[in-house]
This record gives C-alpha cells, sequence and structure tokens, in this order.
C-alpha cells in the first residue's frame, strides 16, 4: 500500500522530530549513567525588556497583642560521611559451552495444484416488459341529495310550582326537674372465697402403634457399560538436545564476626514478703425488738336504709339527709423503743513495713551522643483577662399550698327526652311529559362503484410477468 503524497510529506517531519527527540533523551541518560556528580548545564536566561515599575504596597499593620517570635537559631553542621569502601571487582566468568547442532527439519513435498475453475455461461437476454395499459379517466363524483330540514321541537311545558312546606308545630317547653340527692358512700369491699383448685387434667391416652412399612421389591440391577477400546498407540517423542552446564557461582565471602556482647549482670534475689495479719472477727448484730401490736380496727355504724325513689315524671320532695354519727378518734401509736448503742469497732492492726528492695546494677556505659542544641524558650502567653462574675439569681418565691379540690356532686341521671312530632308528608311531584319522537335520519346515497381495468385483477398475484426475474 502506497502513502498518498499530501501524508508523506506530515509523517517525515514527525519521524524526524522522534528520531532527535530518542537521540537526546539517551544522550542524558548515558551522561547520567556515567557521572553522577556532574552539575547541571545552567540555560540562559532569555533577555526581556524593561519592566514597568509597580506601585510600592503599603506595610500591613503589626497585629496588636500579639507576642514577636524570636528568631530560629542556625542548624549545626554535619559531620562529613566517611568514604565508602569500593566495591569488589567481580570475578571472570567461564565460557559458555557451544550448543549442539539442531537437525534440520525435512522438507515438505509440493502441494497439488487445482484445477482452475470452468467458466460461467452467459444468460440470454431478458425480454422486454409490456407497456402499461392505459389509466381510464375517474368519473367525477355524482352531486348528492341536500338534507331535509329538522323538524321543530314542541316546546317543553313549564314545571309545576311546588307547594310550601308547613310549618312545624312548636316544641313543648322543657320542665324544671328536682334536683337529685347526694350519692351515698359505696360500703366496702366484702372479702370473697378463695377460689377453687383447679382440676387435674386426664391423662392423654396413647397414641395407636403405627403399621409396619411395606418392603418395596427389588430393583432390577443396571445393564453393564460395555469395556472402551483401547486408545492407539502414541508415537515417541523425539529426543531433546542435552542443556548446557551453567557456569559454577563464586564463592560468597564470609561476614565479619560480631562484637562480643558483655556478660548481664545477675538477677537479685527479692526477700519473700510477709504473712497479712488475719482479719478480727465481726461483731454481731443485736436482735431487732418485736413490732407492737396494732389496735382492732373500730366497727362503723351501720348505714340508713336508701329511701325508695317516687314514680316519674312527677319527683316527690326527697326527704332530709340523716345525720351520721361522728366517727371515733383513733387510738394513739405507741412510742417507738430506742435501739441499743452498737459496740465501738476493733481497732486494726497496723500494717508491717515492707522490705526495701536491692539496688539495681549499674548498666554498662553508652558511648554519649553530641549535644544537641538548645531550644530557644517560648515566649510567654498574655493572661486572659478575668471572666466577670455572673450575678447571682434571687431565691424563687415559695408556691403557696393550693386548697383542696372539693368533692364532686353526683351528676343526676338525664330526663327522658319527649318525643319528636311527626314530620308532615311531602305533596307528590307532578308527573313530567314524555319527550317528542325526533324524526328518523335521511338515508345516504350509495357510493360509486371503482372502474374495473386490466391490472387490478392480478394485483400483488403474479401480475406483471418479469417483475420477479
Amino acid at each position: 500500500m502506497r502513502t498518498p503524497p499530501r501524508w508523506r510529506s506530515v509523517l517525515a517531519p514527525a519521524a524526524m522530530a522522534a528520531a532527535l527527540a530518542a537521540a537526546a533523551l539517551g544522550g542524558t541518560g548515558a551522561a547520567h549513567a556515567d557521572d553522577h556528580d556532574a552539575p547541571h548545564a545552567a540555560t540562559p536566561a532569555p533577555a526581556h525588556g524593561p519592566q514597568p515599575a509597580h506601585p510600592v504596597k503599603p506595610d500591613h499593620p503589626a497585629e496588636p497583642g500579639r507576642p514577636q517570635y524570636p528568631g530560629k537559631p542556625d542548624q549545626p553542621v554535619h559531620p562529613a560521611k566517611p568514604e565508602q569502601p569500593g566495591h569488589p571487582a567481580k570475578p571472570e566468568q567461564p565460557e559458555q559451552p557451544v550448543h549442539p547442532a539442531k537437525p534440520e527439519y525435512p522438507v515438505h513435498p509440493d502441494k497439488p495444484q487445482y484445477p482452475g475453475k470452468p467458466e460461467r455461461p452467459v444468460h440470454p437476454d431478458k425480454p422486454a416488459h409490456p407497456a402499461k395499459p392505459v389509466t381510464p379517466v375517474t368519473p367525477v363524483k355524482p352531486e348528492y341529495p341536500a338534507h331535509p330540514a329538522k323538524p321543530v321541537h314542541p316546546e317543553k311545558p313549564a314545571h309545576p310550582v311546588t307547594p310550601e312546606k308547613p310549618a312545624y308545630p312548636a316544641k313543648p317547653v322543657k320542665p324544671e326537674y328536682p334536683a337529685k340527692p347526694a350519692h351515698p358512700a359505696t360500703p366496702a369491699k366484702p372479702a370473697y372465697p378463695a377460689k377453687p383448685a383447679k382440676p387435674e387434667q386426664p391423662s392423654k391416652p396413647a397414641y395407636p402403634a403405627k403399621p409396619a412399612k411395606p418392603e418395596y421389591p427389588a430393583k432390577p440391577a443396571h445393564p453393564a457399560t460395555p469395556a472402551k477400546p483401547a486408545y492407539p498407540a502414541k508415537p515417541a517423542y523425539p529426543a531433546k538436545p542435552a542443556k548446557p552446564e551453567y557456569p559454577s557461582k563464586p564463592a560468597k565471602p564470609d561476614y565479619p564476626a560480631k562484637p562480643a556482647y558483655p556478660a548481664k549482670p545477675a538477677k537479685p534475689e527479692y526477700p519473700s514478703k510477709p504473712a497479712y495479719p488475719a482479719k478480727p472477727a465481726k461483731p454481731e448484730q443485736p436482735s431487732k425488738p418485736a413490732y407492737p401490736a396494732k389496735p382492732a380496727k373500730p366497727d362503723y355504724p351501720s348505714k340508713p336504709a336508701k329511701p325508695e325513689l317516687p314514680a316519674k315524671p312527677a319527683y316527690p320532695a326527697k326527704p332530709a339527709k340523716p345525720d351520721y354519727p361522728a366517727k371515733p378518734a383513733h387510738p394513739s401509736k405507741p412510742a417507738k423503743p430506742a435501739y441499743p448503742a452498737k459496740p465501738a469497732k476493733p481497732e486494726q492492726p497496723s500494717k508491717p513495713a515492707y522490705p526495701s528492695k536491692p539496688a539495681k546494677p549499674e548498666q554498662p556505659s553508652k558511648p554519649a551522643y553530641p549535644a544537641k542544641p538548645a531550644k530557644p524558650a517560648h515566649p510567654a502567653k498574655p493572661d486572659h483577662p478575668a471572666k466577670p462574675a455572673y450575678p447571682s439569681k434571687p431565691a424563687k418565691p415559695e408556691h403557696p399550698s393550693k386548697p383542696a379540690y372539693p368533692s364532686k356532686p353526683v351528676k343526676p341521671d338525664h330526663p327522658s327526652k319527649p318525643a319528636h312530632p311527626s314530620k308532615p308528608v311531602k305533596p307528590d311531584h307532578p308527573s313530567k311529559p314524555a319527550h317528542p319522537s325526533k324524526p328518523d335520519h335521511p338515508s345516504k346515497p350509495a357510493k360509486p362503484s371503482k372502474g374495473k381495468h386490466s391490472g387490478h385483477e392480478d394485483k400483488g398475484h403474479g401480475g406483471h410477468e418479469g417483475h420477479g426475474d
């Protein structure tokens, strides 16, 4: 494939630029590999024209209240590193043995030449398409008769006037009910008898034994799989050439002997700890006095009989409420006896002093590190201003004691409401007149039939011979 001339003019400068860049990169890499300590060549600065002088910016005002930190001290000069010893020379490698010559592959026989393809027969000329018949002129659309005029609907009769609703009769005046008497106090709940013990549930009957599972007939044995035919013998692999012997590696140099560590001093034996003194016995607590017997509950007077309520709706005058007898005063409780004085706790024995630990042996002296330069002292931070004291809150006034809520009276039962008067029967509406029947729509005239001409009968069914070739 040949490259067009317009592409060759573009590709030639691109290839030259890539070659020059690769040569420059390779030259710099080789120079760096040969000499690592060579300084880089100084790039000459481009010559600029005279620049306009910028206006002098005003100095920023110093922040108030911040202390000025002293300058950092000079860093100490590191001592010169000792020269590294040179790498030992590599031993000469023995010559590699010569590989034996590989056998030549056999020459492939020539492939047979396929016979040439026969020439295709010449197709006969196709017959010319027959001329299409002339399409007849579409007939003119006939004039349809005009629709008859719609009949005028008769006017609907006016709706009859709805009669006015009769006025509801006035509700009777609600009678005044007499005030209900106060509900008497609820008597004390009587002691109910104890619930009877729950009877024991009868034991469940044992489940009947399940019938034995029937034995299924033995399955027929699978037919034996026929033995696979033996694979044909594979040809033997050709013998591989012998691998060359690798050269012997040079002996590894011995590491220098490590210096012997100084012997650690023996750990001193610590004295055994003294036994803790026995704890004193706990004193016995005195027995609590028996609680005094509670006084017997007084018998309350019997309640008066509840008066029978008179028949409704006229409530009779309620009888006057009887005066209840005054409740007896509760007896005063006996004075609580004073508890006996508890015995004094015995003094705990003083703890014995532990023996002093033996002095640790001195460690061997380490070489002294070089003295680090003293760090400058940080400037003292300014004192924060003291916060103002919060004003003391005034004491909250004591809430006055609320009076006890009076007991709410029992609400009387609502009297039965009088029956509402029956609503008047609404008059029947007159029936609406029936709508007049609409006239039938006129029948539409029949559409004219399409003209018949040659070509429409067999359209899509083999017509126009020669189209499929």
